[in-house]
């Protein structure tokens, strides 16, 4: 009877253990379960810490690659507001599921919006761009053009020159002449009352047609200019002329002869003749007198 009643006691006793060993099993699975979840919230926390801060600095990053004011305050603006959710990040726990969940889901709002700005400066970048290209391009185009103009504008100025040269006037073939008071050819100045300067104005087509005054110089031996009573312009100066005639030219050769009286005393030497008209000097020739 007595040991009928032992072996229940012993069953319950082994019951209870078991019971005792499994819940304290149990617990500890819990516990290593909690821990773990624990372990993967930090992990979660941390991670979404990196992504605004990566986020953070980015925003910084993109106002160095844009040279506009308004888009610079925005992402200035976007910049703070990610760094405050940082902060708030930083401060709520990892179990507190209600405020992470609220804050992941703010993080890819952040994650939206900056790949937007992302793709809008890359945009803007790649249009300043083609825009610098082609004004580099325009700027290489009016510099050739001007290049161009420039040298067209040369050729011009030298075409030019060439064409006031080449319808310059030339007086050919010219001649002194003594006469005495006669009205006769000597060759001793001492008897000479009239000194005759006679020459051609050459052929010229290019030359302007009209009335053209001719004016002549005579200097003596002496080197002073045998006095006509005036003077006209050359070379930015005034010169005085010995005689002058105004003559009708056509482009064809013109003969001109003009005289001067003698009214000074003439010594024997070199004389020089010079013939001048439209402001240049169009002959000259040196003559031996005795």
């Amino acid at each position: 009877m007595k040991n009928k009643v032992i072996i229940p006691s012993v069953i319950v006793g082994l019951l209870l253990v078991a019971g005792i060993v499994y819940l304290a099993i149990s617990l500890n699975n819990q516990k290593q379960v909690n821990k773990e979840m624990q372990e993967l919230a930090e992990l979660d926390k941390k991670e979404m810490e990196n992504e605004y801060q990566m986020f953070a600095d980015q925003y910084s990053e993109l106002k160095t690659q844009i040279n506009n004011d308004s888009i610079i305050e925005q992402l200035t603006q976007e910049q703070l507001k990610t760094e405050k959710l940082l902060e708030e990040l930083r401060n709520v726990k990892a179990s507190d599921a209600r405020e992470i969940a609220r804050l992941k889901k703010e993080l890819a709002t952040c994650r939206a919006v900056i790949r937007s700005y992302v793709l809008e400066i890359d945009s803007l970048n790649r249009l300043n761009q083609n825009l610098t290209e082609e004004n580099t391009r325009m700027k290489g185009q009016y510099a050739e053009a001007t290049r161009q103009i420039e040298g067209l504008n040369a050729d011009k100025q030298t075409l030019s020159e060439k064409v006031a040269i080449a319808a310059q006037l030339d007086a050919t073939g010219i001649t002194m002449t003594l006469k005495n008071k006669r009205g006769k050819a000597t060759k001793r100045i001492k008897r000479c009352k009239t000194i005759q300067v006679s020459f051609n104005i050459a052929k010229n087509v290019t030359a302007a047609s009209g009335n053209k005054t001719v004016y002549v110089r005579i200097t003596t031996p002496a080197g002073t200019v045998l006095s006509g009573g005036g003077s006209f312009p050359y070379e930015n100066r005034s010169l005085p002329y010995s005689m002058k005639k105004t003559i009708e030219y056509t482009g064809n050769e013109t003969p001109v002869t003009v005289y001067w009286n003698v009214n000074e005393f003439l010594g024997e030497g070199t004389y020089n003749v010079s013939v001048f008209a439209d402001g240049n000097m169009i002959g000259s020739r040196n003559f031996s007198v005795d």
